[in-house]
């Protein structure tokens, strides 16, 4: 133990004006030093609320190796701002005999009080972060009810123009023609009584129209149909609302039948799939309605009776989300035929028929062939642990999740500066936040695929646990299995191709 040695971690989420970089953070915290020497571990670009950076894990990692004899921050927030994680990590301190030191706040954590002080301020940090995250919410939630358009996707069949609304510069939905005009034929279609929302999706296939650059699927037909946007908001579409148990900030008075509609959860965020209706939030929007209300709640209502309109279904295989069609790439989903057999069909070549299928994939088949795989594919892998514990860290992932840390910071901020923004400022937010959300989206993506191959050999234990009592594994464990191991499964009948996570 004579060899330990003194650890100085420093964080800072991003730069601004009125925080302490991270250079006088080292800086304050080598003054407890006394001129001895220390290793450093900085997150520059990771928030406190979890413990999901990978110095602080680093960190961990050094101190149940028995490297550490003294770990020194700046402020306890810089460290943790959860109370979880705080006392989680002070349980480690504790197991490891590390001495926990705020250079700032000067806390003995050898005493009872010392310790009770410590759960006090991280008491305080949390709230000053959940305080910050309700003023953001509080702000959206602020905009929605004046009916500001909130970015994002914009519905099919519109287009988004520069307006002002109560004296904001903001933007707001115009029909787009040619679009709109198919929008109103897929209600057309699907109000009458005989027709499938297959039936639209192949007229639409055969026709070659694509939303896109992609062909119309039973999903996004589903999302279409629900959608308010589209509806001429009339006081027959008020009522349907009201009674389905819908928050409506308009009076019904307002409901002229000219204005579309803008659907938001009670999250605040305008919802893509309008399947639940009861404690969201319906608002007029400035736009045009491009569909008749009666035609609108026509089409609603039988969707309300159908089991399945491009909706989610239930999962009936484990291999759900994982498995996809060998010649296309969409999703297999599960069917049963009229003598009662499970098995996978094609997505595409149900909803389209553009694509020939997969064949004859039987679901008992395929699913005991991936159990053999996942288990022949361990054997294999066991033997490469060793190396596997001995891995370094992906410079190119850390310097990822770095990016997507300050990406979605620097978000955050602006929501922030929304609350008694001009009507400049807020024009100037919204472009910049669409412009922040496609690069972190681009960022989130990059991640998952460098992250496939990031098993720890304590996750591989745990599933090969799972392996070996199959049989007692439910439904969740075992997708949970598959998750863990394989990153897709393309299949057809003739042929299966699995990509491994390991």
């Amino acid at each position: 133990m004579n060899n330990r040695i003194d650890a100085v971690y420093a964080r800072q989420s991003v730069d601004k004006a009125d925080s302490i970089s991270i250079e006088s953070q080292i800086e304050f915290c080598k003054y407890e030093l006394r001129g001895g020497c220390c290793k450093e571990y900085i997150d520059k670009g990771y928030s406190g609320k979890n413990t999901d950076r990978p110095q602080f894990q680093q960190l961990a990692k050094d101190i149940e190796s028995g490297l550490i004899s003294r770990v020194i921050v700046y402020k306890l927030d810089r460290i943790s701002r959860s109370i979880l994680d705080f006392s989680n990590m002070m349980g480690m301190f504790q197991k490891h005999n590390v001495e926990f030191v705020s250079s700032t706040e000067k806390f003995d954590t050898s005493t009872p009080m010392g310790r009770a002080m410590l759960n006090i301020c991280i008491v305080f940090a949390q709230l000053e972060r959940e305080t910050i995250q309700k003023r953001v919410v509080d702000t959206f939630y602020s905009r929605c009810q004046k009916s500001f358009f909130m970015g994002g996707s914009v519905a099919h069949g519109f287009r988004t123009e520069e307006t002002v609304l109560n004296g904001v510069h903001t933007k707001k939905l115009t029909p787009h023609p040619e679009e709109a005009g198919y929008v109103k034929l897929m209600y057309e279609m699907y109000a009458q009584p005989g027709t499938t929302s297959g039936d639209i999706t192949r007229h639409f296939a055969a026709h070659g129209y694509k939303l896109k650059g992609r062909e119309l699927t039973r999903c996004t037909l589903g999302l279409i149909l629900r959608n308010p946007t589209y509806a001429q908001a009339d006081l027959e579409l008020y009522e349907f609302f009201k009674s389905q148990g819908a928050v409506i900030v308009n009076d019904a008075a307002d409901f002229t039948g000219e204005n579309g509609c803008y659907f938001y959860t009670g999250q605040n965020a305008q919802i893509r799939k309008q399947q639940e209706i009861k404690g969201n939030i319906l608002v007029l929007a400035p736009h045009e309605g491009i569909v008749p209300s009666e035609l609108w709640l026509k089409c609603r209502r039988k969707i309300m009776t159908n089991s399945y309109v491009g909706g989610s279904k239930p999962k009936h295989t484990w291999l759900a989300g994982k498995i996809k069609c060998g010649n296309c790439g969409y999703a297999l989903r599960y069917t049963r035929n009229r003598e009662g057999k499970q098995y996978l069909r094609c997505t595409r070549h149900f909803d389209t028929g553009s694509c020939p299928g997969g064949g004859k994939i039987y679901a008992d088949e395929m699913e005991d062939f991936i159990y053999a795989e996942m288990v022949e594919k361990l054997r294999e892998f066991r033997t490469l642990t060793r190396r596997k514990k001995n891995a370094v860290i992906n410079p190119k992932l850390t310097a990822l999740k770095v990016e997507l840390a300050q990406v979605e910071s620097e978000i955050g901020k602006l929501l922030d500066t929304l609350t008694g923004a001009n009507a400049v400022l807020i024009s100037y937010v919204n472009e910049k936040i669409s412009e922040l959300d496609r690069c972190r989206q681009g960022l989130a993506k990059a991640i998952a695929e460098l992250s496939a191959d990031a098993v720890s050999p304590e996750q591989l234990e745990r599933l090969s646990c799972y392996l070996d009592d199959w049989s007692n594994v439910g439904f969740e464990d075992r997708m949970q299995v598959a998750d863990g191991l394989i990153t897709r499964i393309k299949a057809t009948s003739e042929k299966v191709e699995i990509e491994w996570k390991i």
